[in-house]
């Protein structure tokens, strides 16, 4: 942890987090693993159809699910709880950025045609 609080400068802050085109990229390219941590109650209202789906108070009990062989790129609809799990994440040894722009953002990216970019 002591290391994670030395790497909160605004020089490696921008390390913790991942650009959607560079998200779609590497997901694309099969390097890298999405993690909505959304609250069930939030994906039963609009959903994303692609990816793993944790909850983030899951992921202690859910971290044997995860890929340590690929970037997880995780997201809520913002960047708060996302910015949380990386934390967490980081701390149990994965490499992990949050989504810039979180699901509304990239929702927002990927409307009209522009959704044929990411494979599903």
């Amino acid at each position: 942890m002591k290391q994670f609080i030395n790497d909160v400068t605004p020089s490696k802050m921008k390390d913790m987090r991942i650009g959607i085109d560079e998200f779609i990229e590497l997901y694309n390219e099969g390097k890298c693993e999405f993690v909505d941590i959304r609250m069930p109650m939030e994906t039963k209202v609009w959903q994303v159809n692609f990816g793993m789906k944790i909850p983030a108070p899951e992921l202690p009990e859910r971290v044997n699910e995860l890929p340590k062989d690929k970037l997880l790129v995780v997201a809520c609809p913002k960047s708060d709880r996302s910015n949380m799990a990386r934390t967490w994440l980081a701390t149990q040894g994965f490499e992990v950025k949050y989504l810039s722009g979180g699901l509304l953002g990239l929702m927002d990216n990927l409307k009209g045609g522009k959704a044929q970019s990411i494979k599903i």
